[in-house]
């Protein structure tokens, strides 16, 4: 067993000693003083940001700054809520790629087609839907085929006098019948034989005889053109900048089509029973 050894010296070193003294406490926390707020500015008289949109046309950033200088500004919409203000209910969607698709005016019913496995062609499938349009059109009060026609006329037949803040470039469809090329083509000679510019006189021509694709009835004549040799009418497109007429396609082989817009993607949805969320990609609507 071990033995505790008890030296008298150390005993007396310990007493010499001093207690140790207490520990120094922290300084105090130096209390932040905030600055006081600074006086409101006034509103800024610049645009808001459109010197950073790096997309933008300088010409179509000039019409921009000059819409803001008139007090017209844009703000995102707010999503719909429900009838008690709640937020609606989400929705899944199925996307199924079709696969690809030639970049001619067919690919939206060529994708349609294949989306669907419809056994109808591209063709058949764009004349479908332009029946599907044509009966809802009839059946249409005064009110839906006027707000139609005005949305064909956006599309097709615009105002040329407006609408430069947000296009570089307008066009303007007019249907050209085949069976009347041959008398279009001599009324253009005519008027370039008496000394008229060849693109003017087209142009007057054109607009003189062709249908302007401006209703829900002539929309339902150009979206029924597929570029094919059975068709009946053949489109021309008129090209225009704010200073005038920039040139025009007079689509002499007759192979143009239509593409395919917004109003012929929601007759391809009612007919398929569909949600159609692009021009490759469908989801069924089941509820």
């Amino acid at each position: 067993m071990g033995k505790l050894l008890c030296d008298p010296s150390a005993a007396a070193v310990a007493e010499a000693l001093p207690p140790s003294p207490a520990p120094v406490p922290p300084p105090p926390l130096l209390a932040w003083h905030s600055p006081a707020p600074a006086p409101a500015l006034e509103a800024s008289t610049s645009p808001p940001g459109w010197d950073a949109v790096w997309a933008l046309e300088d010409q179509q950033r000039r019409r921009l700054l000059r819409i803001w200088e008139r007090g017209v500004a844009w703000k995102p919409c707010s999503p719909p809520g429900g009838e008690d203000g709640a937020a609606p209910a989400p929705v899944v969607f199925r996307l199924d790629h079709g696969g690809e698709v030639d970049a001619d005016g067919n690919c939206l019913f060529t994708a349609a087609r294949t989306a669907a496995a419809a056994k109808s062609g591209a063709r058949e499938l764009r004349h479908r839907a332009v029946r599907r349009f044509a009966e809802v059109y009839g059946a249409a009060g005064e009110d839906d085929r006027a707000a139609v026609d005005a949305a064909v006329r956006h599309l097709y037949a615009p105002d040329l006098k407006a609408g430069w803040g947000v296009h570089v470039v307008q066009e303007i469809k007019v249907l050209a019948p085949k069976a009347q090329r041959e008398a279009l083509d001599a009324a253009i000679q005519e008027l370039v034989d008496l000394g008229i510019q060849r693109e003017i006189a087209a142009e007057t021509i054109y607009k003189e005889r062709c249908i302007a694709v401006n209703n829900g009835d002539s929309w339902a004549k150009y979206m029924s053109i597929s570029g094919s040799s059975e068709d009946e009418h053949d489109i021309i497109t008129l090209q225009y900048t704010e200073e005038g007429l920039l040139t025009i396609d007079e689509n002499r082989d007759g192979r143009a089509a239509a593409f395919g817009d917004d109003i012929a993607i929601e007759c391809l949805a009612t007919e398929f029973n569909r949600e159609v969320c692009g021009a490759s990609s469908w989801s069924r609507c089941d509820g």
